[in-house]
């Protein structure tokens, strides 16, 4: 037996030093994992960590409020919407890609008669495409220049991610019309989108006499918004404008399904300013330029078009309605024609919801010279 112990002492300390060596070397398998960020957010998407650790900062760069914590009824609400809240303050996100030449430089951008400020996002790539060749096309169009941009975030993690980043950086270097920025692309975040944009302009375009602002589903008719802004009188974009779908008299909803949801948390008001829809609004170089001056001063408000209607409401300035401008669609009131005639489009500004392979017939049949438009054109009359 005396024999036996000292044997069975070696095999135990054995045992403990492989113990210690398989230990250590899960710790330094710990140290690589936590160090790689693809790894950590497949783990995050596997393991449902609290609350306080699975929020996604818009980059990281920006540190959250954490007083918001605090804040009654906080840890209710939607994830996504606390997401907001803790990163609200944040307004500095480092530009990914970017095209300052796109105006002719600061002092030449009075040049740019009309700008496109489209509003995408990373994996939106057909939208982008069908738009570069159609009515988003860059061209000189009655003795005036049409420039386009697309303005961007960020989507996705890890791989998809970078991916994503990649084709962005492919298409800005073959077309040089992507604004990016390092921040997450969403819903909530637009109004930041917004803000970016205008200080972009601020620096690169100061000049540029009018824009559109507007999502990557319209379908515009370019044509006719020269034309209505070649005729505005005594206006070549210094004064002014800011016209589109206008919507008044609402006010936060409150209804947690739904995807405009604003609690109290963000705004107490019950009453919105009258705002334009911000599936495309028209504006002026001045308004734009008055716009970001404002937005110094207001607390950010997750829903952009009403945003913009606060800007301009502190500026003393009005939105107005343009029948032409279609962001709640368009509504043909015969229920035996083709909805997607050309000629509902023809005389019209832009139309919100639109595939993109629609975009491409659409901006093809306006231009037909044999299209003979009578009472088709004539029933859309009257219709809101």
């Amino acid at each position: 037996m005396r024999k036996k112990k000292p044997e069975a002492i070696a095999l135990l300390l054995t045992g403990i030093v492989c113990l210690f060596i398989i230990m250590n070397k899960n710790d330094t398998e710990d140290d690589v994992t936590s160090k790689s960020k693809d790894t950590y957010e497949m783990l995050r998407h596997e393991i449902e960590l609290p609350i306080f650790e699975t929020l996604k900062p818009l980059s990281s760069r920006c540190q959250q409020n954490m007083s918001f914590y605090n804040v009654t009824g906080f840890s209710t609400l939607p994830r996504h919407i606390q997401d907001f809240l803790l990163h609200r303050h944040c307004r500095n996100f480092p530009i990914m890609l970017d095209v300052p030449n796109k105006c002719g430089g600061p002092l030449n951008s009075a040049d740019v008669f009309l700008l496109l400020v489209v509003k995408s996002s990373p994996e939106n790539y057909d939208r982008r495409e069908v738009l570069r060749k159609t009515w988003a096309k860059e061209r000189l169009h009655k003795g005036v220049w049409i420039r386009r941009l697309f303005i961007v975030g960020t989507t996705g993690t890890g791989f998809e991610k970078r991916r994503l980043n990649k084709l962005l950086k492919l298409e800005n270097n073959e077309n040089k019309d992507i604004l990016q920025w390092d921040f997450n692309d969403s819903f909530f975040n637009l109004t930041l989108k917004q803000i970016l944009f205008l200080e972009w302009m601020e620096r690169w375009c100061p000049h540029t006499r009018f824009l559109l602002n507007g999502d990557d589903d319209i379908f515009a008719n370019t044509f006719n918004m020269v034309e209505y802004l070649q005729g505005q009188k005594d206006n070549n974009g210094s004064k002014h404008l800011f016209t589109g779908h206008l919507i008044q008299n609402v006010g936060p909803i409150r209804h947690s399904s739904s995807k405009y949801f604003v609690p109290v948390q963000v705004q107490e008001s019950e009453s919105y300013p009258p705002y334009c829809g911000g599936g495309g609004f028209l504006l002026s170089g001045f308004t734009a330029r008055t716009i970001y001056n404002m937005s110094h001063s207001i607390i950010v408000l997750p829903i952009d078009d009403v945003y913009m209607g606060m800007c301009l409401e502190k500026a003393g300035l009005k939105p107005t309605s343009h029948f032409g401008i279609r962001t709640a669609g368009l509504h043909v009131p015969a229920n035996n024609v083709d909805k997607f005639h050309p000629c509902f489009y023809r005389e019209i500004i832009l139309v919100h919801r639109f595939l993109p392979h629609m975009i491409f017939v659409m901006w093809n049949e306006i231009q037909n010279p044999h299209l003979q438009c009578g009472k088709t054109n004539s029933s859309l009359q009257g219709s809101p």
